[in-house]
């Protein structure tokens, strides 16, 4: 491809591929296909798109309301969808959706999408960004998935914000040789680790770089007692 006659957009999008991704080791050809074709700046905030191939994280504000949650910079997005090993019929499971676009991007690389979200201004953000962009096979649901989400086993869960301590509840929702990738820890220490189930009650870990996100979003518990 030839960059040099590229329009603005894909410009834009195909230097943020060459000079912020690839130097991240994002190097799976699918994971690239992936990036070229969702259109990351149909899922920014309309007044930031400008922002939508910048290396941060851009605050997702939703008619002028701060949410307080962000999407994540790209490279870091790019990476979680490597990290997961996706084969196309695979079946995942993400808890904290925001704007959709890691969402799309997984659904680009699996068969079918489950994303978590508990804020509902999110959900209605996502699902409008998700059909915008023609995304039929995730399907958004609204509540808190930290410590787990239905019953079902997946064969692969992302959390898209930071945990203090990998919950058990997901863990236990990864089909045998099912991967989650999760941030753990606490500021300024954090480790993104893949998991692996090996047998029912075993699971295998593997560190693999070193970030600073977001904690993950849950239901605020009262610390009232009588």
């Amino acid at each position: 491809m030839n960059a040099s006659t590229l329009p603005d957009v894909e410009q834009a999008r195909f230097n943020m591929v060459e000079q912020q991704i690839r130097p991240w080791d994002v190097l799976d050809e699918k994971v690239l296909a992936a990036l070229s074709k969702v259109r990351r700046e149909l899922f920014v905030p309309p007044a930031l798109r400008s922002l939508a191939f910048s290396d941060l994280e851009i605050p997702l504000q939703i008619n002028a309301v701060d949410t307080r949650e962000t999407m994540l910079a790209p490279k870091v997005e790019a990476r979680f969808a490597q990290e997961l090993l996706l084969a196309p019929t695979d079946a995942v499971l993400e808890i904290g959706t925001g704007s959709g676009y890691q969402a799309a991007l997984l659904a680009t690389l699996a068969q079918q999408v489950t994303t978590v979200e508990i804020d509902s201004r999110l959900v209605a953000f996502a699902q409008q960004n998700l059909q915008m962009n023609n995304v039929a096979n995730v399907k958004i649901e609204t509540g808190d998935g930290r410590n787990g989400w239905g019953t079902t086993e997946y064969d692969a869960i992302l959390l898209t914000g930071s945990v203090p301590v990998v919950p058990d509840g997901l863990k236990y929702q990864l089909r045998i040789g099912g991967r989650m990738v999760v941030v753990v820890g606490t500021a300024p220490v954090m480790t993104a680790c893949r998991i692996t189930r090996t047998t029912a009650a075993s699971f295998e870990t593997v560190n693999l770089f070193e970030t600073v996100i977001k904690p993950l979003r849950g239901a605020t518990v009262s610390q009232f007692k009588f």
